[in-house]
């Protein structure tokens, strides 16, 4: 029987094997960024600093650069880490995204040979493709300011619970005690996250709104791949199936 076990970043990561998915959340905001971007057909590069934005953007001129670090949007960036701002974007340009710890949480996971991107978007979609192929799972969230925040915590007990529908167990009482927290809780459960309040405080609400209208509206899972995110459903069971043969 497949375990799944939820980790948060970067110690948890050092406790799974290459025999695992590994599904990096990071509802507030990355990787709900990420998963939006490619809805819209966007590639989309996770970036770790300003500095590796800027050389990525010199070779791609004209992707849209999106971001923040320490919560500020840094100079000669096309839009904030908003997925809200993103989606009111027409157009298919390819971003760039830096975040202060969602998208190096991604970064770290380019070189596994099965690792995923997931949020409130696609947390059904992403636990159906993994269980389709038997894989342990560990499920990590990031980290902001030292805390494995409400929201990150809510979507992989979400996951859990479903994988266990699948046939799955929890790895350990340290993953059962999340899923036990939160199993039953509803979206609007994380108003009282301290990335709320950084939203509210920021003027930022757009993207809380927009968060919570997106639960679990999207039908394909989205994989690391090197330094991009994959969103073609077709080319990620292509991938799997090989690794897995």
């Amino acid at each position: 029987m497949p375990t799944v076990a939820i980790r948060f970043y970067p110690h948890g990561l050092d406790r799974s094997t290459e025999a695992h998915a590994v599904v990096a959340v990071d509802v507030i905001r990355a990787t709900t960024t990420a998963v939006t971007a490619r809805t819209m057909g966007r590639r989309c590069y996770p970036v770790t600093s300003v500095e590796a934005a800027m050389r990525m953007a010199a070779r791609m001129p004209d992707a849209l650069l999106l971001g923040e670090f320490h919560g500020v949007m840094p100079e000669g960036f096309h839009l904030n880490n908003s997925p809200a701002a993103l989606a009111a974007c027409h157009d298919q340009r390819p971003i760039i995204l830096l975040s202060s710890n969602g998208t190096t949480l991604m970064d770290s996971l380019r070189h596994r040979r099965v690792a995923y991107v997931a949020c409130f978007r696609n947390m059904s979609a992403t636990v159906r493709e993994v269980a389709a192929h038997g894989l342990p799972v560990t499920l990590i969230g990031a980290i902001s300011r030292g805390e494995f925040r409400d929201e990150d915590q809510m979507c992989c007990a979400w996951m859990a619970v479903r994988l266990m529908d699948e046939g799955y167990r929890l790895e350990d009482t340290e993953t059962a005690d999340v899923v036990r927290k939160w199993h039953s809780a509803i979206p609007h459960d994380l108003l009282a996250s301290q990335s709320v309040e950084y939203l509210r405080s920021s003027d930022q609400l757009a993207d809380l709104d927009f968060i919570l209208a997106h639960v679990d509206d999207l039908d394909f899972s989205c994989r690391i791949v090197g330094d991009q995110i994959l969103g073609d459903p077709a080319r990620v069971e292509k991938v799997v199936e090989a690794w897995i043969r």
